[in-house]
C-alpha cells in the first residue's frame, strides 16, 4: 500500500512583494522583514493575526485597513526530512492552494496553479534528496494576477460598476473579494492539506461511484480511473458494498475498469420528514496480479433515484425535485461560505450549521455559486441529517471569459469536483451559474459585451457534458434564475427556477403575492445580527444604525436605506438603536413568513422556497436567519414555524379569506379548525368551526365565512385559527395601525435542570413575543421566540447557555423581552 504523509508541521511566511496600485496601502514596515509562523492549512490574514501583527479584519473598520494583504505576494516555506523508501513514485499532493501559486522543491521549480477550486499532484521524486528538504511556495497578488488578466481580455461586466473587483478572472472565492453581505478580504495560503504520497506499481486516480435504484434493486457501477508506475503490470480492482462483493482484471496497459454491483432491497435514503438516511460503506481495491494491497478507496453512499421534473404543463414548465418517485416541495435556504477564511472550518462546524438548518425544517441547502465547494465534511453532514443539496459551479454575477487560461481551468475543475461530490445521496442537482443568465438579459450586458462571450458556453455546453459524461446520475440545470430556455425570459414565473429582488430592493414584501413561481430559488429580507454579535464586532461610541462601524458591517448598495423604506409600510420608525435593532430584525422575519407562507400555498405550482440565506461569513448586517457567529436571529424561529411539515394560514382568495393547510408530510392531516374573530382585549365577536382535511404532501383551502371575517374595528380586532395543535393568527391592519394594548406581562425565573426557564403570562394581548437571551449573557440562548399570547395564556421560554444567575427584573423589561409594537415592554410586577 501507499504511504500518505502530511506536510503540515514548521512553514512559515514571509511578504515577499507588494502588489499595491492606486493608492492601495502597502507592506507595513513591521512586517516587510518579518517572518511569521504558518499554519497549514490556513491563509495569511489567519497567520498574521494570530501571531498578533494585524488587528481581526471582522471587527470596527479594520477590513479597510487590510486590503494591502490582498495586493502582496507572499512566501510559505518548510524544511521536512525525507529518506528514500524504494517506492516507484512520489508525489507531492496539493488539495487545495490559494490561487496563482509557484512551488519549488529544494530550489528547483515543480509547477504552478491558478485555481483554488481544485487539487494538484506533481512528481517529485527528482527533486527530492535524502535528509532535509526545503519546499516553498509562493502566491503572487491574486487582486493583482486578476486585474492583469482582464487588462489583456477586455473588461467584462460585473455586479459593481462603481467599485469593480475583477474576481470573474480568476478561479477564486468570488465572495473574497467583497459581496453585498460579505468584506473584502482577499485571501491567499494553503488552505487544504498537502502532502506526499509515495506509491508503487499502480494507484487509484479517480473513482466514481454511480449509483442508482431500479425495480427495487439497488446498483453500483464502481467506475476507476488508474494511474500506473508500471504499464505491463497487471491489476485487479474490487469493489464492496452491503455484503456484495465483485472483481475485474485490469490487463496491462489498461487504466479505467468498472465494477458493477447489484443490492436487492436496499434500504433507501431520503431527505428528512420523508423517511430515513440509512447509508451503506463503498470499499474500492487495487491490488498487483500476485494479490499485493496496491491502494484503497472508501466512501459512504445512499440509495435513492433523483430527477428534475421540468414537464410542461397547462401554465409554463414544472421545476421540481423527485426523490425516488415522491415530488418532494424543496424548504430551503441559500448557503454561503460560513468563514470568509474557509480552513478555519471544521466537521464540527459544518454539523452545527446544518443542524441548526433542520432543526428550522429546512431540508435544502444551495451551495451559492459566489463560494466554493465546500469541504467532504459538509456533504457528509448533509448525508447523515437528511438535507438535500443543491450544487451550483462556481459562477455569480458576472461575464465570464470563455478564452485561456481560464477556459481551460473551467472544465479540469468541473471534472474533479464532479467526481469528488458524486458518492453523496444529499446532492440532488448541479447548477450552472447564479444570476448570469439574468444579468445577460437585464443587466445592460449585451451592449457592453459587444458580441464577446460572457460563460454561455459554459452553462449550456461544457458543464451539461462534464456533468453527464462524469454523473449522469443527477440533473444538471444551466443557471439560476433559468426558465429552460433562451427563448422565454431567464426570471419567468412561469417556468423554471426563479428570483424575487423587486420586493427587497424596490418595493415592499407586500408583492411577494404578485407571483406564484415554479421554483423560487432566491429571495429575502435584511435584519442586523444578534445584539451580542453586533456590539462583538463593533465599538462605536455612541452606538447608532448609521455609526460608523454599523455602516461598515452594512455591506448592500443602500442598505439602511433600504431597511428603512421596508420598515414604513408596517412600523412607525423607530427612535433608538435598541428599537432600531429589535424592529428590523422582527420585520426580517414577517417578509419571510408572509412570502413563504404564500407561496406554500400554492405547492403543486410552486414546489420550493429557498431564502436568501442561511448564514453568514463574518458579523454583519444580513439576510441570513444565523449570524457571523452563529447566534440565530428571530428569523431563524420564524422559519421553523412556516416551514413546519404541516402548516395553517390564512391567504386571501378571490375577494375572501382562505384558511390553507399545507401537508409536506407521507400521512394524511386531518384537523378540526377553530376560528374566532377576537378583540385586542380578549372579547370573542364572532367563531366558526370546519373540518380540514389535508392529503399527504397536499394543501386544502376553506373559506371562512364572510361575517366572521369581518372585523368591526380593524385596528383591535384579530382572526385566531386553530387547527389541531397549530395555530396562526390574520391581522386586519398593519402593526404601525393597530391599536395593540400595552403589555402586561407577569414573569417568572425558574431554574431548571436544562437551564433557566422564563415563565410569562398574558394578561393582555401581545403579539411576536421574544426573549433575547444575548441581551444577558454572549454565550446564552433560547428555545422560542415570536410567540403571539391571548389573554390569560402563558409560555415558558428556556435559556440555556447562562454563565450566572438572572434575575426577573433583568429579563422582565426590554431590551430582553419585546413584542410587536411594545415600544418598552414595562417591567412586570411579580406573581
Amino acid at each position: 500500500m501507499g504511504e500518505w504523509r502530511d506536510l503540515h508541521q514548521d512553514w512559515v511566511l514571509n511578504a515577499v512583494a507588494s502588489g499595491g496600485t492606486g493608492g492601495e496601502p502597502k507592506i507595513p514596515a513591521a512586517l516587510a522583514s518579518a517572518t511569521v509562523p504558518a499554519s497549514v492549512p490556513g491563509c495569511v490574514h489567519t497567520d498574521l493575526l494570530a501571531a498578533g501583527l494585524i488587528p481581526d479584519p471582522y471587527l470596527d473598520r479594520n477590513e479597510h485597513e487590510l486590503r494591502w494583504i490582498g495586493r502582496t505576494d507572499w512566501r510559505y516555506a518548510t524544511t521536512f526530512d525525507w529518506q528514500p523508501g524504494g517506492t516507484d513514485r512520489v508525489d507531492l499532493v496539493c488539495d487545495g492552494l490559494d490561487t496563482v501559486a509557484r512551488i519549488e522543491l529544494n530550489g528547483s521549480p515543480v509547477a504552478t496553479t491558478q485555481n483554488m477550486h481544485r487539487s494538484y499532484r506533481f512528481d517529485v521524486g527528482q527533486h527530492l534528496r535524502p535528509g532535509a528538504n526545503e519546499l516553498v511556495v509562493t502566491f503572487t497578488s491574486a487582486q493583482a494576477y486578476a486585474e492583469n488578466l482582464k487588462d489583456q481580455l477586455g473588461d467584462l461586466p460585473g455586479p459593481n460598476s462603481a467599485t469593480p473587483e475583477p474576481f470573474n478572472f480568476i478561479r477564486k472565492m468570488a465572495c473574497n473579494f467583497g459581496w453585498d453581505w460579505g468584506p473584502i478580504l482577499v485571501t491567499a495560503g494553503i488552505w487544504k492539506p498537502i502532502r506526499l504520497h509515495s506509491w508503487q506499481t499502480a494507484r487509484l486516480a479517480k473513482v466514481r461511484p454511480l449509483v442508482t435504484v431500479e425495480g427495487g434493486v439497488g446498483k453500483v457501477r464502481a467506475v476507476v480511473e488508474v494511474d500506473r508506475a508500471d504499464v505491463n503490470a497487471p491489476l485487479t480492482l474490487t469493489a464492496e458494498v452491503a455484503g456484495v462483493r465483485g472483481r475485474v482484471d485490469v490487463a496491462p496497459g489498461e487504466t479505467s475498469a468498472t465494477v458493477a454491483l447489484e443490492v436487492p432491497d436496499p434500504r433507501l435514503w431520503w431527505p428528512h420528514g420523508h423517511g430515513d438516511q440509512p447509508l451503506y460503506d463503498l470499499d474500492v481495491a487495487l491490488a498487483a496480479g500476485d494479490g499485493t494491497a496496491l491502494d484503497s478507496w472508501s466512501h459512504r453512499i445512499g440509495f435513492r433515484h433523483v430527477r428534475l421534473d421540468t414537464t410542461p404543463d397547462e401554465t409554463g414548465s414544472a421545476f421540481t425535485i423527485v426523490v425516488n418517485g415522491v415530488p418532494i416541495f424543496a424548504r430551503g435556504a441559500n448557503w454561503i461560505p460560513d468563514d470568509c477564511f474557509p480552513s478555519r472550518i471544521g466537521p464540527e462546524r459544518y454539523r452545527a450549521r446544518l443542524q441548526q438548518a433542520k432543526d428550522a425544517h429546512i431540508d435544502l441547502l444551495r451551495v451559492w455559486g459566489g463560494g466554493i465547494y465546500e469541504q467532504e465534511a459538509f456533504y457528509d453532514a448533509a448525508n447523515e441529517l437528511g438535507i438535500l443539496v443543491w450544487q451550483d459551479f462556481l459562477f455569480a454575477c458576472a461575464a465570464y471569459p470563455e478564452e485561456s487560461p481560464i477556459a481551460e481551468e473551467v472544465e479540469a475543475e468541473a471534472r474533479e469536483n464532479v467526481a469528488r461530490l458524486m458518492p453523496h445521496p444529499s446532492l440532488v442537482l448541479w447548477n450552472g451559474n447564479n444570476e448570469n443568465i439574468w444579468g445577460y438579459f437585464d443587466w445592460g450586458w449585451q451592449a457592453r459585451l459587444d458580441g464577446r462571450t460572457w460563460g454561455k458556453g459554459y452553462y449550456l455546453d461544457v458543464l451539461a457534458r462534464v456533468v453527464a459524461e462524469t454523473d449522469p446520475t443527477r440533473p444538471y440545470w444551466p443557471g439560476s434564475p433559468y426558465s429552460g430556455s433562451f427563448d422565454i425570459h431567464p426570471n419567468a414565473d412561469d417556468h423554471g427556477c426563479t428570483h424575487i429582488w423587486d420586493a427587497w430592493n424596490q418595493k415592499d414584501y407586500a408583492v411577494y403575492r404578485d407571483y406564484v413561481p415554479r421554483f423560487l430559488a432566491e429571495f429575502g429580507w435584511q435584519g442586523p445580527p444578534t445584539w451580542a454579535t453586533l456590539t462583538r464586532a463593533v465599538h462605536d461610541e455612541p452606538l447608532a444604525s448609521d455609526s460608523p462601524g454599523v455602516l461598515s458591517h452594512q455591506k448592500a448598495t443602500d442598505g439602511n436605506g433600504k431597511l428603512a423604506r421596508g420598515l414604513a409600510p408596517h412600523f412607525d420608525e423607530p427612535t433608538t438603536v435598541a428599537d432600531w435593532h429589535w424592529v428590523t430584525q422582527l420585520n426580517q422575519a414577517r417578509a419571510l413568513t408572509y412570502g413563504i407562507e404564500h407561496f406554500r400555498s400554492h405547492r403543486g405550482r410552486c414546489m420550493g422556497t429557498v431564502i436568501w440565506q442561511l448564514n453568514d461569513c463574518w458579523p454583519v448586517t444580513s439576510w441570513a436567519a444565523v449570524d457571523g457567529d452563529a447566534r440565530r436571529k428571530p428569523l431563524w424561529y420564524a422559519l421553523r414555524k412556516v416551514y413546519d411539515p404541516r402548516l395553517v394560514t390564512v391567504q386571501p382568495r378571490d375577494g375572501g379569506l382562505d384558511i390553507i393547510g399545507i401537508n409536506d408530510g407521507a400521512e394524511a392531516w386531518n384537523a378540526e379548525v377553530v376560528v374566532e374573530r377576537r378583540a385586542f382585549g380578549g372579547e370573542v365577536y364572532a367563531q366558526w368551526t370546519a373540518k380540514l382535511e389535508v392529503d399527504p404532501r397536499d394543501t386544502t383551502a376553506v373559506r371562512i365565512p364572510a361575517d366572521v371575517a369581518t372585523p368591526v374595528d380593524a385596528a383591535s380586532e384579530v382572526l385566531v385559527v386553530t387547527a389541531g395543535d397549530r395555530r396562526t393568527t390574520w391581522y386586519f391592519a398593519e402593526d404601525k395601525d393597530l391599536a395593540y394594548p400595552q403589555p402586561e406581562l407577569d414573569v417568572e425565573v425558574v431554574p431548571n435542570p436544562s437551564g433557566t426557564q422564563v415563565r410569562v403570562a398574558a394578561r393582555t394581548f401581545v403579539r411576536d413575543l421574544a426573549l433575547f437571551a444575548d441581551r444577558l449573557d454572549p454565550a446564552a440562548r433560547v428555545d422560542d421566540m415570536l410567540v403571539t399570547l391571548l389573554p390569560g395564556e402563558t409560555h415558558a421560554f428556556l435559556i440555556e447557555g447562562l454563565t450566572r444567575q438572572v434575575t426577573r427584573e433583568e429579563v422582565a423589561g426590554a431590551p430582553v423581552l419585546r413584542s410587536a409594537g411594545d415600544g418598552q415592554v414595562p417591567a412586570a410586577q411579580a406573581p
